[in-house]
Protein backbone atom coordinates (compact mmCIF):
# COMPACT_ATOMS: atom_id res chain seq x y z
CA UNK A 1 0.00 0.00 0.00
CA UNK A 2 1.48 3.31 -1.11
CA UNK A 3 -0.09 5.56 1.52
CA UNK A 4 -2.49 5.48 4.42
CA UNK A 5 -6.13 5.09 3.42
CA UNK A 6 -8.03 8.38 3.35
CA UNK A 7 -11.81 8.09 3.70
CA UNK A 8 -14.28 10.86 2.84
CA UNK A 9 -17.55 10.71 4.78
CA UNK A 10 -20.90 12.30 4.06
CA UNK A 11 -21.83 12.79 7.70
CA UNK A 12 -25.38 13.94 6.89
CA UNK A 13 -26.44 10.93 4.82
CA UNK A 14 -28.95 8.30 5.90
CA UNK A 15 -31.91 8.20 8.25
CA UNK A 16 -29.82 9.10 11.29
CA UNK A 17 -26.98 11.24 9.92
CA UNK A 18 -23.99 12.00 12.16
CA UNK A 19 -25.42 10.08 15.14
CA UNK A 20 -24.61 6.88 13.21
CA UNK A 21 -21.82 8.02 10.86
CA UNK A 22 -19.48 9.31 13.57
CA UNK A 23 -19.62 6.34 15.98
CA UNK A 24 -19.43 4.04 12.97
CA UNK A 25 -16.24 5.76 11.81
CA UNK A 26 -14.88 5.45 15.34
CA UNK A 27 -15.38 1.67 15.17
CA UNK A 28 -13.47 1.50 11.90
CA UNK A 29 -10.64 3.53 13.38
CA UNK A 30 -10.32 0.95 16.15
CA UNK A 31 -9.99 -1.80 13.53
CA UNK A 32 -7.68 0.16 11.24
CA UNK A 33 -5.70 2.62 13.38
CA UNK A 34 -3.80 4.15 10.47
CA UNK A 35 -6.84 5.39 8.57
CA UNK A 36 -7.64 9.11 8.29
CA UNK A 37 -11.00 10.72 7.60
CA UNK A 38 -12.22 13.78 5.75
CA UNK A 39 -15.71 14.55 6.99
CA UNK A 40 -18.37 16.83 5.51
CA UNK A 41 -21.47 17.97 7.40
CA UNK A 42 -23.20 20.48 9.62
CA UNK A 43 -20.70 21.56 12.26
CA UNK A 44 -23.43 22.25 14.83
CA UNK A 45 -24.52 18.60 14.66
CA UNK A 46 -21.20 16.89 13.99
CA UNK A 47 -18.59 18.59 16.16
CA UNK A 48 -20.19 17.75 19.54
CA UNK A 49 -20.32 14.10 18.48
CA UNK A 50 -16.71 14.21 17.31
CA UNK A 51 -15.66 15.58 20.69
CA UNK A 52 -17.14 12.46 22.26
CA UNK A 53 -14.68 10.38 20.19
CA UNK A 54 -11.31 12.09 20.74
CA UNK A 55 -9.25 9.53 18.79
CA UNK A 56 -11.53 9.94 15.79
CA UNK A 57 -11.38 13.73 16.11
CA UNK A 58 -7.57 13.58 15.91
CA UNK A 59 -7.76 11.48 12.75
CA UNK A 60 -10.42 13.66 11.07
CA UNK A 61 -10.35 16.83 9.02
CA UNK A 62 -13.81 18.36 9.23
CA UNK A 63 -15.47 20.64 6.66
CA UNK A 64 -18.73 22.45 7.34
CA UNK A 65 -21.50 22.16 4.73
CA UNK A 66 -24.76 24.08 4.82
CA UNK A 67 -26.54 21.72 2.41
CA UNK A 68 -27.48 18.06 2.87
CA UNK A 69 -29.39 15.86 0.41
CA UNK A 70 -32.83 14.66 1.49
CA UNK A 71 -33.49 10.93 1.33
CA UNK A 72 -36.48 11.49 -0.98
CA UNK A 73 -34.82 14.02 -3.31
CA UNK A 74 -34.91 13.21 -7.03
CA UNK A 75 -31.44 12.68 -8.53
CA UNK A 76 -31.69 15.61 -10.95
CA UNK A 77 -32.91 17.98 -8.25
CA UNK A 78 -30.18 16.81 -5.86
CA UNK A 79 -27.59 17.39 -8.56
CA UNK A 80 -28.80 20.89 -9.34
CA UNK A 81 -29.06 22.08 -5.74
CA UNK A 82 -26.29 20.02 -4.16
CA UNK A 83 -23.51 20.23 -6.71
CA UNK A 84 -20.43 21.81 -5.18
CA UNK A 85 -22.04 22.60 -1.82
CA UNK A 86 -23.69 19.54 -0.28
CA UNK A 87 -21.96 17.15 2.09
CA UNK A 88 -22.60 14.30 -0.36
CA UNK A 89 -21.07 16.09 -3.34
CA UNK A 90 -18.02 17.30 -1.44
CA UNK A 91 -17.25 13.81 -0.13
CA UNK A 92 -17.30 12.50 -3.71
CA UNK A 93 -15.34 15.49 -4.98
CA UNK A 94 -12.61 14.78 -2.43
CA UNK A 95 -11.95 11.54 -4.31
CA UNK A 96 -11.85 13.35 -7.64
CA UNK A 97 -9.39 15.94 -6.29
CA UNK A 98 -7.13 13.27 -4.79
CA UNK A 99 -7.86 14.37 -1.23
CA UNK A 100 -9.47 11.03 -0.35
CA UNK A 101 -9.28 7.47 -1.68
CA UNK A 102 -12.91 6.50 -1.18
CA UNK A 103 -16.21 8.28 -0.45
CA UNK A 104 -18.87 6.74 1.77
CA UNK A 105 -22.47 7.85 2.24
CA UNK A 106 -25.66 6.39 3.69
CA UNK A 107 -27.70 8.95 1.78
CA UNK A 108 -30.15 8.89 -1.11
CA UNK A 109 -29.03 6.13 -3.50
CA UNK A 110 -30.23 7.79 -6.70
CA UNK A 111 -28.64 11.10 -5.76
CA UNK A 112 -25.38 9.42 -4.76
CA UNK A 113 -25.21 7.53 -8.05
CA UNK A 114 -26.04 10.65 -10.08
CA UNK A 115 -23.47 12.79 -8.29
CA UNK A 116 -20.80 10.08 -8.40
CA UNK A 117 -21.26 9.55 -12.13
CA UNK A 118 -21.33 13.27 -12.88
CA UNK A 119 -18.35 14.10 -10.67
CA UNK A 120 -16.06 11.12 -11.18
CA UNK A 121 -17.19 9.92 -14.63
CA UNK A 122 -17.02 6.30 -15.66
CA UNK A 123 -13.95 4.32 -16.64
CA UNK A 124 -13.11 4.60 -20.34
CA UNK A 125 -14.59 1.24 -21.27
CA UNK A 126 -17.62 1.22 -18.97
CA UNK A 127 -20.88 2.72 -20.19
CA UNK A 128 -22.81 2.64 -16.91
CA UNK A 129 -21.80 2.11 -13.28
CA UNK A 130 -23.28 -0.70 -11.21
CA UNK A 131 -23.97 -1.41 -7.55
CA UNK A 132 -22.36 -4.60 -6.25
CA UNK A 133 -23.76 -6.10 -3.05
CA UNK A 134 -22.44 -8.83 -0.74
CA UNK A 135 -24.87 -11.73 -0.37
CA UNK A 136 -24.74 -14.27 2.51
CA UNK A 137 -24.92 -17.86 1.23
CA UNK A 138 -24.79 -21.38 2.61
CA UNK A 139 -21.13 -21.50 1.51
CA UNK A 140 -20.14 -18.10 2.85
CA UNK A 141 -20.68 -14.99 0.72
CA UNK A 142 -21.11 -14.08 -2.92
CA UNK A 143 -21.15 -10.81 -4.84
CA UNK A 144 -24.27 -9.90 -6.80
CA UNK A 145 -24.39 -7.08 -9.35
CA UNK A 146 -26.13 -5.00 -10.53
CA UNK A 147 -28.58 -4.65 -7.61
CA UNK A 148 -30.25 -1.50 -8.80
CA UNK A 149 -28.02 1.15 -10.35
CA UNK A 150 -29.54 1.02 -13.84
CA UNK A 151 -32.36 -0.81 -15.57
CA UNK A 152 -31.63 -3.06 -18.55
CA UNK A 153 -28.34 -4.30 -19.97
CA UNK A 154 -26.98 -5.37 -23.33
CA UNK A 155 -24.47 -8.19 -23.69
CA UNK A 156 -21.45 -5.87 -23.54
CA UNK A 157 -22.63 -4.34 -20.26
CA UNK A 158 -23.18 -7.78 -18.72
CA UNK A 159 -19.60 -8.72 -19.63
CA UNK A 160 -18.38 -5.48 -18.05
CA UNK A 161 -20.30 -6.38 -14.89
CA UNK A 162 -18.63 -9.79 -14.83
CA UNK A 163 -15.18 -8.22 -15.13
CA UNK A 164 -15.84 -5.71 -12.34
CA UNK A 165 -17.51 -8.24 -10.04
CA UNK A 166 -14.65 -10.68 -10.45
CA UNK A 167 -12.14 -7.96 -9.55
CA UNK A 168 -14.09 -7.21 -6.37
CA UNK A 169 -14.30 -10.92 -5.52
CA UNK A 170 -10.53 -11.29 -5.88
CA UNK A 171 -10.14 -8.65 -3.18
CA UNK A 172 -12.85 -9.74 -0.75
CA UNK A 173 -12.54 -13.51 -1.04
CA UNK A 174 -8.81 -13.77 -1.83
CA UNK A 175 -9.51 -15.98 -4.84
CA UNK A 176 -7.24 -15.68 -7.87
CA UNK A 177 -9.94 -16.78 -10.34
CA UNK A 178 -13.45 -16.29 -8.92
CA UNK A 179 -16.30 -18.19 -10.53
CA UNK A 180 -18.87 -16.03 -12.35
CA UNK A 181 -22.41 -16.93 -13.37
CA UNK A 182 -25.08 -15.13 -15.39
CA UNK A 183 -28.50 -15.07 -13.70
CA UNK A 184 -31.05 -16.65 -16.04
CA UNK A 185 -34.41 -18.44 -16.10
CA UNK A 186 -32.65 -21.77 -16.55
CA UNK A 187 -29.18 -23.27 -16.87
CA UNK A 188 -29.68 -24.64 -20.39
CA UNK A 189 -27.85 -22.77 -23.17
CA UNK A 190 -31.00 -22.17 -25.22
CA UNK A 191 -32.86 -20.37 -22.40
CA UNK A 192 -32.97 -16.64 -21.70
CA UNK A 193 -33.12 -13.41 -23.66
CA UNK A 194 -30.71 -12.85 -26.52
CA UNK A 195 -28.45 -10.37 -24.67
CA UNK A 196 -27.88 -12.84 -21.84
CA UNK A 197 -27.09 -15.65 -24.28
CA UNK A 198 -24.72 -13.41 -26.22
CA UNK A 199 -22.97 -12.33 -23.01
CA UNK A 200 -22.49 -16.00 -22.11
CA UNK A 201 -20.84 -16.66 -25.47
CA UNK A 202 -18.57 -13.63 -25.09
CA UNK A 203 -17.46 -14.72 -21.62
CA UNK A 204 -16.70 -18.24 -22.85
CA UNK A 205 -14.78 -17.06 -25.91
CA UNK A 206 -12.75 -14.36 -24.10
CA UNK A 207 -11.61 -16.82 -21.42
CA UNK A 208 -10.54 -14.10 -18.99
CA UNK A 209 -7.49 -15.15 -16.93
CA UNK A 210 -8.85 -13.57 -13.72
CA UNK A 211 -12.20 -15.36 -13.63
CA UNK A 212 -13.81 -18.72 -14.36
CA UNK A 213 -17.06 -18.47 -16.29
CA UNK A 214 -19.41 -21.03 -14.71
CA UNK A 215 -22.41 -20.58 -17.01
CA UNK A 216 -26.02 -19.73 -16.27
CA UNK A 217 -27.32 -19.78 -12.69
CA UNK A 218 -30.89 -19.58 -11.41
CA UNK A 219 -32.38 -17.62 -8.53
CA UNK A 220 -31.90 -20.38 -5.94
CA UNK A 221 -28.22 -20.61 -6.85
CA UNK A 222 -27.64 -17.17 -5.29
CA UNK A 223 -28.41 -18.41 -1.78
CA UNK A 224 -26.59 -21.69 -2.37
CA UNK A 225 -23.41 -19.81 -3.25
CA UNK A 226 -23.01 -21.77 -6.49
CA UNK A 227 -20.67 -19.07 -7.85
CA UNK A 228 -18.59 -16.29 -6.32
CA UNK A 229 -20.12 -13.61 -8.56
CA UNK A 230 -23.70 -13.47 -9.86
CA UNK A 231 -24.24 -11.08 -12.78
CA UNK A 232 -27.60 -9.62 -13.77
CA UNK A 233 -29.07 -6.30 -14.85
CA UNK A 234 -30.33 -3.85 -12.24
CA UNK A 235 -34.07 -4.50 -12.53
CA UNK A 236 -33.81 -8.22 -11.80
CA UNK A 237 -31.00 -7.71 -9.30
CA UNK A 238 -32.92 -5.21 -7.22
CA UNK A 239 -36.04 -7.40 -7.18
CA UNK A 240 -33.93 -10.38 -6.09
CA UNK A 241 -32.34 -8.31 -3.31
CA UNK A 242 -35.62 -6.91 -1.98
CA UNK A 243 -37.28 -10.34 -2.18
CA UNK A 244 -34.47 -11.93 -0.18
CA UNK A 245 -34.60 -9.17 2.47
CA UNK A 246 -38.36 -9.51 2.76
CA UNK A 247 -38.23 -13.29 2.98
CA UNK A 248 -35.60 -13.14 5.74
CA UNK A 249 -37.81 -10.79 7.78
CA UNK A 250 -40.86 -12.98 7.14
CA UNK A 251 -39.09 -16.13 8.30
CA UNK A 252 -37.78 -14.36 11.40
CA UNK A 253 -41.32 -13.24 12.23
CA UNK A 254 -42.68 -16.76 11.71
CA UNK A 255 -39.96 -18.17 13.93
CA UNK A 256 -40.60 -15.67 16.74
CA UNK A 257 -44.32 -16.42 16.67
CA UNK A 258 -43.71 -20.17 16.71
CA UNK A 259 -41.35 -19.90 19.68
CA UNK A 260 -43.99 -18.05 21.72
CA UNK A 261 -46.87 -20.40 20.91
CA UNK A 262 -46.68 -22.85 23.84
CA UNK A 263 -44.59 -23.46 26.92
CA UNK A 264 -42.94 -26.37 25.09
CA UNK A 265 -41.80 -24.14 22.24
CA UNK A 266 -40.53 -21.59 24.75
CA UNK A 267 -38.53 -24.34 26.45
CA UNK A 268 -37.21 -25.47 23.06
CA UNK A 269 -36.05 -21.94 22.35
CA UNK A 270 -34.18 -21.80 25.66
CA UNK A 271 -32.46 -25.12 24.97
CA UNK A 272 -31.52 -24.10 21.42
CA UNK A 273 -30.65 -20.50 22.25
CA UNK A 274 -27.04 -20.81 21.11
CA UNK A 275 -28.15 -22.17 17.72
CA UNK A 276 -30.62 -19.31 17.26
CA UNK A 277 -27.92 -16.83 18.22
CA UNK A 278 -25.59 -18.29 15.59
CA UNK A 279 -28.37 -18.04 12.99
CA UNK A 280 -29.03 -14.42 13.92
CA UNK A 281 -25.32 -13.65 13.59
CA UNK A 282 -25.21 -15.32 10.16
CA UNK A 283 -28.19 -13.34 8.88
CA UNK A 284 -27.26 -10.00 10.47
CA UNK A 285 -27.53 -7.55 7.53
CA UNK A 286 -25.16 -5.12 9.22
CA UNK A 287 -22.19 -7.40 8.59
CA UNK A 288 -22.68 -7.28 4.82
CA UNK A 289 -23.77 -3.64 4.70
CA UNK A 290 -22.32 -1.61 1.88
CA UNK A 291 -22.80 -1.53 -1.87
CA UNK A 292 -19.80 -0.71 -4.06
CA UNK A 293 -20.34 1.61 -7.02
CA UNK A 294 -18.31 -0.12 -9.72
CA UNK A 295 -17.21 1.39 -13.03
CA UNK A 296 -16.32 4.89 -11.84
CA UNK A 297 -12.99 6.73 -11.86
CA UNK A 298 -12.96 6.46 -8.09
CA UNK A 299 -14.43 4.34 -5.31
CA UNK A 300 -17.80 5.16 -3.75
CA UNK A 301 -19.56 3.02 -1.13
CA UNK A 302 -23.28 3.21 -0.41
CA UNK A 303 -24.31 2.27 3.13
CA UNK A 304 -27.90 1.31 3.91
CA UNK A 305 -29.71 4.44 5.04
CA UNK A 306 -31.36 2.83 8.07
CA UNK A 307 -28.33 1.03 9.49
CA UNK A 308 -26.77 1.60 12.91
CA UNK A 309 -23.17 2.41 13.82
CA UNK A 310 -22.03 -1.21 13.50
CA UNK A 311 -23.57 -1.47 10.05
CA UNK A 312 -22.05 1.82 8.91
CA UNK A 313 -18.66 0.66 10.16
CA UNK A 314 -19.02 -2.40 7.93
CA UNK A 315 -19.51 -0.11 4.93
CA UNK A 316 -16.45 1.93 5.91
CA UNK A 317 -14.42 -1.27 6.34
CA UNK A 318 -15.51 -2.35 2.87
CA UNK A 319 -14.29 0.92 1.42
CA UNK A 320 -10.98 0.49 3.25
CA UNK A 321 -10.49 -2.95 1.68
CA UNK A 322 -11.38 -1.71 -1.81
CA UNK A 323 -8.65 0.93 -1.54
CA UNK A 324 -6.03 -1.17 0.21
CA UNK A 325 -6.27 -4.00 -2.30
CA UNK A 326 -6.47 -1.70 -5.33
CA UNK A 327 -9.90 -2.40 -6.79
CA UNK A 328 -9.60 0.14 -9.60
CA UNK A 329 -6.30 -1.21 -10.90
CA UNK A 330 -7.66 -4.77 -10.89
CA UNK A 331 -10.66 -3.70 -12.95
CA UNK A 332 -8.66 -1.67 -15.44
CA UNK A 333 -5.98 -4.33 -15.95
CA UNK A 334 -8.67 -6.86 -16.87
CA UNK A 335 -10.49 -4.47 -19.18
CA UNK A 336 -7.23 -3.48 -20.87
CA UNK A 337 -6.71 -6.94 -22.36
CA UNK A 338 -10.05 -6.79 -24.21
CA UNK A 339 -9.50 -4.41 -27.12
CA UNK A 340 -12.98 -5.14 -28.47
CA UNK A 341 -14.74 -3.27 -25.67
CA UNK A 342 -16.16 -0.03 -27.11
CA UNK A 343 -16.10 3.32 -25.33
CA UNK A 344 -19.52 4.66 -24.34
CA UNK A 345 -20.54 8.27 -23.81
CA UNK A 346 -21.99 9.28 -20.46
CA UNK A 347 -25.71 9.68 -20.75
CA UNK A 348 -27.43 12.73 -19.32
CA UNK A 349 -28.73 12.14 -15.81
CA UNK A 350 -32.44 12.75 -15.80
CA UNK A 351 -34.38 14.22 -12.95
Amino acid sequence: MQHQVRIALDAMGGDHGPSVVIPGAALTLQRHPGVVFVMYGDSALCLPLLEAHPQLAKATTFHHCDVSIAMDAKPGMALRHGRGVSSMWRAIEAVKLGEADVAISAGNTGALMAMSTFCLRTLARIDRPAIAGIWPTTRGESIVLDVGATIGADARHLVDLAVMGAAMARILFHIERPSVGLLNVGVEDMKGVEDVKLAARMLRENDYPNMIYHGFVEGDDIGHGTVDVVVTEGFAGNIALKTAEGTAKQLASFLRDAMKRTWMTRLGYILARSAFHALREKLDPRKSNGGVFLGLNGIVIKSHGGTDALGFASAVDLGYDMVKYQLLSKITETLARDDSVPAHPIEEIEE
